[in-house]
């Protein structure tokens, strides 16, 4: 009697075809995840000299044969925040190379083996150093230096016009800016409050803690008598993020705005942002800087803070799929034209003022 072999063979034929349909699956995904992640610029690793101090950074720089480029200076928000923001930025590289323009960002000092700590900084000192940024890149000789403008995102709102004020800028991208740190500091916590559905006495009670907080940093109080008067509850706050508050809480745009007067600047505002008031941010641009024409205001009603869409921010799994599959679909429908437009506008003429919904 011969013995049953075909059976075992089909399902050993089985096995094997699943196992290369399961093997050309994953090579199509790590292949359209390799497509997804392979943007139109190169990148160099530079390091900028900045009065005893070093910074790490990447210059990103467009793949169309040209010797010379304007140049985005970027200006990072809160938080330690690397050269790339976690790639999160290499699609709006994109689109500056795509109008002709470099980027260059820098890990903050104590991110990614970075030397210093950013919580030691001032508003001020973050001036300073983009200042030098722009010193550094005026001096080579790939970087135009007639066509080098700034890019930054909320708390960057308080470092754009200080660094006007120090050196020349051909433009400005202001994403998200607030315009008073302790309006700012308000209107998140009652947002976050309001999305979170909490009684009117969690919002009584959260409101008389800001309160206790904001009296502390008005007498220049130290970390131990924060946590004294949290009851022993830090919430989160460390001494060196104490520390940086204390330094940073009076910081107001509208006395250093008046340098942007006559610089090309787009405003970009988010509509589902719960860490600034926008109207209250757009209504400081436009009393400082209408006057001069030089002011484009983007609103994306769908976005959240970071500009990316707020369906897709709402859910970690959607986030991070996205992130991976797709990085470029991550922001708000016509964010990153809107970027490359400003610019490409910005290289060739001024900008007159204008107020634009993009959707």
């Amino acid at each position: 009697m011969r013995p049953k072999t075909r059976p075992r063979r089909r399902g050993i034929r089985i096995a094997v075809w699943s196992l290369v349909a399961a093997v050309l699956v994953a090579a199509g995904l790590a292949g359209t995840v390799l497509w997804q992640h392979s943007y139109d610029l190169d990148e160099r690793r530079v390091t900028i000299r900045h009065g005893g101090h070093v910074l790490n950074a990447v210059l990103a720089v467009p793949r169309d044969g040209r010797e010379r480029h304007g140049l985005v200076v970027y200006v990072h928000g809160d938080g330690p925040v690397d050269a790339t923001h976690d790639d999160g930025y290499r699609p709006i590289w994109e689109a500056n190379a795509a109008a002709g323009y470099a980027s260059l960002s820098w890990d903050k000092p104590g991110v990614a083996g970075a030397p210093g700590n950013w919580l030691d900084q001032s508003m001020d000192d973050r001036a300073d150093e983009v200042a030098a940024a722009i010193a550094w890149a005026r001096a080579r000789p790939d970087v135009d230096g007639d066509r080098i403008g700034l890019w930054g995102a909320s708390q960057a709102g308080w470092v754009l016009p200080k660094v006007a004020a120090r050196t020349p800028v051909g433009f400005v991208v202001a994403v998200s800016p607030a315009i008073d740190w302790l309006r700012q500091g308000r209107y998140n916590l009652l947002a976050e409050l309001r999305a979170d559905g909490a009684s009117p006495a969690r919002i009584e009670a959260e409101t008389a803690r800001s309160d206790t907080v904001r009296a502390l940093l008005a007498r220049h109080a130290g970390f131990e008598e924060y946590v004294a008067a949290m009851g022993g509850d830090a919430h989160g706050m460390t001494a060196d993020r104490w520390g940086f508050v204390s330094r940073n809480h009076t910081a107001d745009a509208t006395r250093d705005l008046p340098a942007l007067r006559g610089v090309p600047v787009l405003l970009v505002l988010a509509g589902q942002d719960t860490n600034v008031d926008t109207a209250d941010t757009e209504r400081g641009y436009r009393e400082a800087l209408d006057a001069g024409g030089a002011l484009t205001v983007e609103h994306y009603p769908d976005a959240a803070h970071s500009l990316v869409k707020r369906s897709v921010e709402r859910s970690d799994l959607r986030l991070a799929l996205t992130a991976l599959f797709s990085p470029r679909s991550l922001f708000a429908d016509g964010f990153l034209d809107g970027q490359r437009r400003f610019l490409d506008r910005s290289g060739r003429a001024p900008v007159q003022g204008r107020a634009l919904s993009s959707r």
